[in-house]
């Protein structure tokens, strides 16, 4: 089942974007006041990976500054330690 899409423009092309990276994107269960859900690494290294801090980032549903947002999805992402690891 495909996921629902970010109700903004900027945050969804970011998902995108990650999701062609190989980050996994899920929709938060249940109601949350501000999750709109959140992005998986693809190595999910735990302790290995900055100590897992940025293996799981959360997705906003409305942040104050949605480019900002989607940017900062996308700079921490590209700060991944363990993406130069994958040889094969």
């Amino acid at each position: 089942m495909a996921r629902t899409k970010h109700p903004s423009k900027d945050i969804e092309s970011a998902l995108q974007e990650l999701e062609a990276l190989g980050w996994s994107v899920e929709e938060a269960k249940g109601r949350s006041a501000h999750s709109w859900g959140y992005v998986l690494c693809p190595a999910n290294a735990g302790n290995a990976c900055r100590s897992g801090v940025f293996c799981r980032m959360s997705v906003w549903s409305t942040p104050r500054n949605p480019r900002n947002h989607a940017r900062e999805l996308i700079r921490k992402a590209s700060g991944c330690v363990m993406k130069e690891n994958d040889d094969g």
